[in-house]
């Protein structure tokens, strides 16, 4: 399979007939921006990049449990492992050693120099002295470098300076916080204000994990240390709330002149902070490029019909992983207990992955070529320590199972099993999805998209969080995000999960006869232990499918709970989704590389000039749809309309991360299509597009497109 497209994962149908037109999604990643919208309602944007006034109360406290943390530092002592080093390494090595932790516990640790070790020819006596300082300075971390001569190497010893200077005190905190999200250390001298730090993460062509682990860096703690409602889209500007444990608000806000695609602000302090799936959904403006119809009627007719009927609720693409290998088919290995052939779906080359070419070609990082060759690699030499020195660090699962292949080789299930939680879960809920997918499609195709029949499932007009799942839907969706997929995610919101399932039920005649639900009410499930399943026709495509990939929906073949369809609960999806509070315009260009849309950093920029890479402001002339018509009638090609603004097209502008398009020179006009919508945290706007477009949403299409 060279490249994933939407009927392998069960996307194939349309609410309406009606016809689509061309347009190019994400040609800039500012054509794609994304707002978080909390739970009561509020659109999250960023509009402060000042600190709060509490901040000296926080600023006193701090300094002193600063000086609190640096006298407790002051008592540690290592005399017993100094003494244990002499005995393996000199006393001379160990005078050096005592000096240099000394002068690390007095606080000059940025400032200090590493140390060098005696000349060591004994290569199995350097690898004792890493180990122990593995084992009991793991504050310091050795190397081996060139001796004074040819035949001889040298240990040098230097401070982590990620680790903190009162080191078995916090390596204990640090194991018994394991199951928090956040950093819990010293709140009880925190001021009155809150606990939490709460601020608004912007961000711009990077994914969620990627920002915080930048700001984790930069103030000195783990990225996991930040709680956030979602993880958002990476190719995209976007906005969202994010708290930290205990940290200054002044502290982060001089980040700002350091942070390069990075913005933070809107500081407050709260009591809690906050954890996935706090989010109704998200806020989505989207710009499609080169929008070229028959006519405005057929974009207008297309627009107003998303506008009233919505789109199937399909879980897209990004659902399903980005590479040539779709993460179902994982998860189908995992469901069969096939753990070798697993592992293998995770490591093996993936050739002719268009997915890598294209990746390289909108970001220029040649690291998507390092993975494939990698890949190769270790299929040809079964060198797992060769293969590691290769691959990429975004490729956390792939390291995790080559890392304990190595350690416990021929262990897969352990291997599989050392992934990360959510990350594993991935393919899982992979496969769960690409269930439902072909259950919508076929609930499309056989009873169609205007009526509740016989045998749907619905939730209970009863049921009082009905009307939450009505403004949130049921789930989370499109460039909102699931933890675990970082590089698309800001299309999903969340599923509604029912752990009794009581709330669910089968429509009967009586229920039909009342006109009490109507089609917005059909869900289906997503397949678990407590899962009830329509009683009509639907139920054959969970029970064929799984069929025939061997995976049964009633019973285990295995005992890996996690990787068992009766151990997983199952929750519930909305089939039909209709886009909240939507709105589209039509505009006109000239400069393809000029955004049509202001971000929230524009408009800070507007009203108080800040230190930020330039970002050009958009002056495009926009057009409503009654004064577009002779342009998109003018040729199958697309609109060839001078304006009076022509000249912008000559004008040199500076954007940030090379997201230059083509040759600004050119004076022809083009159309765009702005879209402004809300969805819940578990619908995919790239499905809203799809159903406007009646295009493809695969990589392979869309780089047909973006050449």
């Amino acid at each position: 399979m060279n490249s994933m497209e939407e009927h392998d994962v069960g996307i194939s149908c349309y609410i309406s007939n009606l016809p689509g037109f061309r347009g190019v999604l994400k040609q800039r990643y500012s054509d794609f921006i994304v707002h978080e919208v909390d739970t009561d309602g509020k659109v999250v944007e960023l509009s402060s990049l000042e600190a709060i006034a509490e901040e000296s109360k926080v600023s006193a406290v701090e300094s002193k449990e600063n000086q609190t943390d640096a006298s407790e530092t002051e008592v540690i002592s290592y005399a017993s492992q100094i003494e244990a080093f002499k005995s393996l390494a000199g006393d001379s090595d160990a005078s050096c050693l005592e000096e240099f932790i000394n002068q690390i516990n007095a606080g000059g640790e940025e400032s200090l120099s590493p140390i060098i070790l005696s000349p060591d020819s004994d290569k199995s006596h350097r690898t004792a002295v890493h180990i122990f300082f593995r084992e009991n300075f793991n504050f310091l971390v050795t190397d081996t470098v060139d001796g004074p001569d040819a035949s001889s190497k040298c240990i040098r010893v230097r401070s982590n300076s990620g680790k903190s200077n009162n080191r078995d005190k916090n390596s204990r905190k640090r194991k018994e916080r394991d199951n928090k999200p956040f950093d819990s250390r010293g709140s009880e001298n925190w001021p009155d204000a809150g606990k939490f730090l709460r601020f608004h993460l912007y961000k711009e062509n990077k994914d969620t994990q990627e920002a915080l682990g930048v700001l984790g860096h930069m103030l000195g703690i783990r990225s996991k240390s930040f709680g956030f409602a979602g993880t958002k889209d990476k190719r995209a500007v976007t906005t969202q709330r994010v708290t930290v444990y205990k940290q200054q608000a002044s502290k982060l806000a001089s980040l700002n002149g350091k942070l390069f695609g990075i913005k933070v602000g809107d500081f407050c302090y709260v009591n809690e902070g906050l954890c996935l799936g706090q989010l109704l959904g998200n806020r989505f403006t989207i710009t499609l490029r080169g929008v070229v119809a028959d006519s405005v009627d057929t974009i207008k007719a297309a627009a107003d019909s998303l506008g009233r009927h919505g789109f199937v609720n399909y879980f897209g693409l990004q659902r399903f992983g980005s590479g040539s290998v779709p993460t179902h088919l994982i998860g189908a290995a995992l469901f069969r207990g096939e753990w070798k052939h697993a592992v293998d779906l995770i490591l093996d080359p993936r050739d002719g992955d268009i997915l890598l070419s294209f990746l390289e070609y909108i970001t220029d990082d040649m690291s998507y070529s390092i993975n494939s060759k990698a890949r190769k690699y270790y299929k040809d030499t079964n060198d797992i320590a060769g293969t590691l020195k290769q691959l990429p660090q975004f490729l956390v699962a792939e390291r995790a199972v080559l890392k304990c292949l190595k350690q416990f080789p021929g262990s897969y299930l352990q291997a599989l099993k050392s992934i990360p939680r959510t990350l594993r879960m991935m393919y899982v809920h992979s496969y769960q999805s690409y269930l439902w997918n072909n259950a919508a499609s076929t609930r499309v195709q056989k009873y169609g998209t205007e009526q509740v029949v016989l045998g749907d499932l619905v939730y209970c007009k009863e049921n009082p969080s009905e009307k939450v799942a009505e403004i949130v839907g049921l789930d989370s969706g499109d460039d909102c995000g699931d933890s675990y997929d970082t590089n698309n995610e800001d299309e999903v919101s969340g599923d509604i999960h029912d752990k009794s399932s009581s709330n669910v039920k089968v429509v009967n005649a009586e229920d039909l006869n009342s006109k009490c639900y109507t089609i917005d009410d059909v869900i289906l499930p997503m397949p678990g232990s407590r899962s009830i399943y329509p009683t009509n026709d639907i139920v054959k495509v969970y029970n064929d499918l799984t069929n025939k990939d061997g995976v049964s929906l009633t019973e285990s073949v295995h005992n890996a709970k996690e990787f068992s369809i009766t151990s997983v609960t199952g929750s519930y999806r909305r089939v039909f989704q209709k886009p909240i509070n939507f709105e589209w315009e039509l505009l006109t260009y000239t400069d393809s590389n000029k955004p049509l849309v202001e971000t929230d950093l524009d408009k800070i920029g507007k009203s108080k000039p800040i230190n930020v890479n330039p970002v050009s402001a958009p002056n495009e002339q926009k057009e409503k749809a009654s004064d577009c018509i002779s342009q998109f009638e003018s040729s199958d090609d697309g609109p060839k309309v001078e304006t009076d603004h022509d000249e912008i097209g000559e004008k040199e502008v500076t954007l940030p991360h090379d997201e230059s398009v083509r040759d600004s020179s050119s004076q022809d006009s083009h159309n765009a299509l702005k879209l402004t919508f809300t969805l819940p945290s578990s619908s995919y706007a790239t499905m809203a597009i799809r159903e406007l477009l009646k295009t493809s949403t695969s990589v392979a299409y869309q780089k047909t497109l973006n050449q």
